[in-house]
């Protein structure tokens, strides 16, 4: 058990008064672990049938299962394919709430590590634009990363402040994911750290971080839209609080209910200036249901002025260096890619998300889909590319089962035996889904699989 700061014991005994001695066993039990299937690359009956791990569905997410140490879901080639994604359960319902549409522009606004932002993805189904963004330059490799592997095509990774952002894009997004930085409090059972680091003076600090957070965003939604506000923290004062006050300051929000389910419990109004319309939130309660500590805020902009954005540039790139990307596509892909939307940064290259807006004066680290590298006469593809391939789109391709050796040798980076007579560029893929790539030669298999993933 790790140690519970005394000073937050005594605030919760005070808000939660009889539920105290429950609340507090809480933390004598064990933190639930939690996957949620990247319903982009497979559908859950799919997964279903062809895991052996020991799975019970999280009721507040359809694709999310709660699952066992044992299974060690994270050591496994369908997490390297990007099949799954370990999430902790209460921090899955957030995205059930945002409930984004195909064809959306939305933006994650505090994305790292990216699970929020891949669950967005997979309710877009690759339709629309998906902005994720993480201040925290030494955080937004995590994010990117976790993108790439569950082979997310239309989304722009971006290094901004919530600010600058605001400047770029107002009035652009139909809805906005603002899970905030918090004192972590409902984290204080998973995370030691989250303990160690908790002061009360962190707590107001964060709230003052949150406001300035919930302003920004604000400027950047559509009328209409709706922004979804989140935290892993017990505190009134990151909560309910944090939006009584935000509403005083942007009167064209108001709150929309949020079904209360599955042992969630209404916000309290008492711990936000009395504001009746705080019951509309949502608060989980470790107490209450198998999952961490979260709070959760849906308002909706009712008025304000819709503003054009110029979208980026169409192909702003050489025409030796399409070609070459062309003459890969025929020869080793069955998908066919479109005639524009290209961008290239130095010699790589990549796809821009349809409705992209430009991308000048922004911190970006990852303008869509990463196609590959453009060397001197040829094409090299990239990693994100192969896990970006659905199984219609694969052209040469080796597949093998999840438990055989051969895949436990190519994900330590190990050439493989091929009888094929194909050569060139091949897919290896686990049980049909994408791994990485291979160049098959002289009846050997040189392995491309990145040398950071490789499995020690």
């Amino acid at each position: 058990m790790n140690k519970i700061p005394e000073m937050f014991l005594e605030r919760m005994k005070n808000m939660l008064d009889s539920e105290f001695p429950e609340f507090e066993q809480s933390y004598q039990e064990t933190a639930y672990q939690g996957l949620r299937v990247n319903t982009l690359k497979l559908s859950v009956e799919q997964f279903l049938s062809q895991t052996s791990f020991s799975l019970e569905p999280i009721p507040w997410c359809p694709s999310g299962f709660y699952y066992t140490e044992q299974n060690r879901p994270g050591k496994h080639p369908y997490h390297a394919a990007g099949l799954y994604y370990i999430q902790e359960p209460s921090a899955m319902s957030v995205v059930e709430v945002l409930q984004p549409e195909p064809g959306e522009k939305v933006l994650d606004l505090c994305a790292a590590p990216g699970g929020k932002s891949t669950q967005i993805a997979a309710y877009l189904q690759g339709e629309g634009l998906l902005i994720a963004n993480e201040i925290y330059g030494n955080r937004v490799k995590s994010l990117s990363e976790n993108i790439e592997r569950c082979g997310i095509k239309n989304t722009l990774v971006t290094n901004e402040t919530p600010a600058r952002l605001a400047e770029r894009f107002p009035a652009f997004f139909d809805r906005i994911l603002v899970d905030a930085p918090c004192s972590g409090e409902g984290m204080f059972r998973k995370l030691a750290e989250a303990c160690t680091d908790w002061s009360t003076q962190k707590v107001q600090e964060c709230a003052d971080v949150q406001a300035e957070i919930l302003d920004d965003a604000a400027q950047m939604l559509k009328p209409g839209g709706v922004l979804v506000y989140s935290t892993c923290t017990f505190s009134p004062n990151e909560n309910e609080s944090s939006i009584a006050q935000f509403l005083k300051r942007q009167p064209e929000f108001e709150l929309l209910g949020i079904e209360k389910e599955h042992g969630m419990s209404s916000g309290n109004p008492q711990w936000g200036n009395n504001r009746d319309d705080l019951q509309h939130t949502v608060r989980l309660w470790p107490h209450h249901l198998k999952g961490e500590g979260h709070f959760i805020a849906k308002l909706q902009k009712k008025d304000g002025e819709i503003i054009s954005q110029r979208k980026a540039a169409s192909s702003p790139i050489a025409k030796e260096s399409l070609q070459l990307w062309k003459a890969y596509q025929k020869e080793f892909l069955q998908s066919s890619f479109p005639e524009t939307g290209y961008i290239q940064f130095g010699d790589q290259l990549y796809l821009l998300p349809p409705h992209s807006p430009e991308l000048n004066r922004l911190k970006v680290v990852r303008p869509g889909l990463h196609l590959g590298t453009l060397k001197k006469g040829r094409f090299e593809p990239s990693h994100a590319l192969a896990l970006a391939l659905r199984p219609w789109e694969i052209g040469q391709s080796q597949s093998f089962s999840q438990d055989s050796e051969q895949i436990l040798r190519y994900l330590k980076g190990e050439s493989l035996i091929n009888d094929s007579t194909e050569k060139g560029w091949t897919v290896v893929c686990v049980d049909g889904y994408p791994l990485g790539w291979g160049k098959v030669a002289n009846g050997q298999m040189k392995n491309h699989y990145p040398k950071g993933l490789r499995w020690l």
